[in-house]
């Protein structure tokens, strides 16, 4: 199962680096859309994030979604996000072998403190990658109100989405 989950990681940070391709600079920096300001780099910041927090926290079995880096150059340099997403697979795609039959200690702040719940390797995974595609929908929002029109199929619709409702950007 782990191998299927870490090629569908893969895939969904594929479509980010065709994004970023597809793009320039100024629309990857631009915070001019309403109603929150962010920019589309601050978007592939905050995913990149999510999944740096969870390669930082396996060794200790303390994974840790509100200590994130957030490295303003992610946000900022499309071709340092690409190069981080692409280290980001490679540390991904050696996990695929690894055995993570045990419990992972996972914090995250639900709105009234923090709380740590017990996950499994798999199920951070699928819920990184899920955090994933609800952030490309946003980044596909902001690309529709700058006017940007690009074809990635698929990019910012969960999978289970209805076929005809999933053309992506």
């Amino acid at each position: 199962m782990k191998r299927q989950i870490i090629s569908s990681i893969n895939h969904t940070l594929n479509s980010a680096v065709a994004l970023l391709d597809a793009i320039d600079s100024k629309t990857y920096q631009d915070t001019s859309i309403g109603p929150y300001f962010s920019s589309i780099g601050s978007h592939i910041r905050h995913t990149l994030d999510f999944f740096d927090c969870i390669i930082t926290g396996l060794d200790t079995n303390d994974i840790d979604l509100t200590a994130r880096k957030r490295d303003e150059v992610l946000s900022t340099d499309k071709e340092v996000a690409k190069q981080h997403i692409y280290n980001l697979q490679e540390t991904l795609t050696s996990y695929v072998d690894v055995n993570t039959d045990y419990l992972i200690h996972v914090t995250d702040n639900m709105g009234k403190g923090k709380v740590t719940v017990n996950y499994t390797l798999d199920s951070i995974l699928c819920h990184a990658n899920s955090h994933a595609i609800h952030h490309y929908a946003v980044i596909g929002y902001i690309l529709d109100q700058l006017g940007v029109a690009i074809k990635i199929p698929g990019f910012g619709y969960n999978p289970t989405s209805p076929i005809n409702n999933r053309e992506g950007i």
